[in-house]
């Protein structure tokens, strides 16, 4: 199925992982932007906050990354401060964010990307773990 679907995608993290096999389970091939070796433009990011209605520290990922030594936990941080730091350091962006024509999601846990495909999940998926995600057709 030819959907325009982008995952923000790290193949290491086990969330993505699922989530990007559930979007292929789903018969859509997802363009993937391994987003640590090709960050989203300041722009680009921004509009992705918007689009999925968060705000900027909603992104933001703390564990293994400089969170701490950088101080974000500073709640009298700007919103722009927090975006700087996610541009100066990709992976302050949690993952995986999953762009669709029905939305955009920062698919935490990765069953939250059923909603954003269009056809639902045709079939029982097994996550990496053995946890079971039931079909949930649209």
């Amino acid at each position: 199925m030819t959907t325009d679907i982008v995952i923000y995608h790290n193949p290491a993290c086990g969330t993505s992982r699922n989530t990007l096999a559930m979007v292929r389970s789903a018969g859509i091939e997802p363009h993937v932007v391994e987003y640590l070796k090709t960050p989203p433009s300041r722009g680009l990011l921004l509009q992705i906050i918007d689009r999925a209605g968060i705000a900027p520290r909603d992104l933001l990922r703390r564990k293994g990354t400089p969170y701490d030594e950088l101080g974000l936990g500073d709640v009298t941080l700007s919103e722009e401060a927090l975006v700087d730091a996610m541009m100066a350091h990709p992976i302050l962006i949690n993952r995986p964010l999953v762009v669709s024509p029905l939305g955009v999601k920062l698919c935490r846990p990765s069953e939250a990307v059923v909603d954003l495909l269009p056809g639902g999940l045709p079939s029982t998926f097994v996550k990496e773990d053995g946890e079971i995600v039931e079909a949930a057709p649209r």
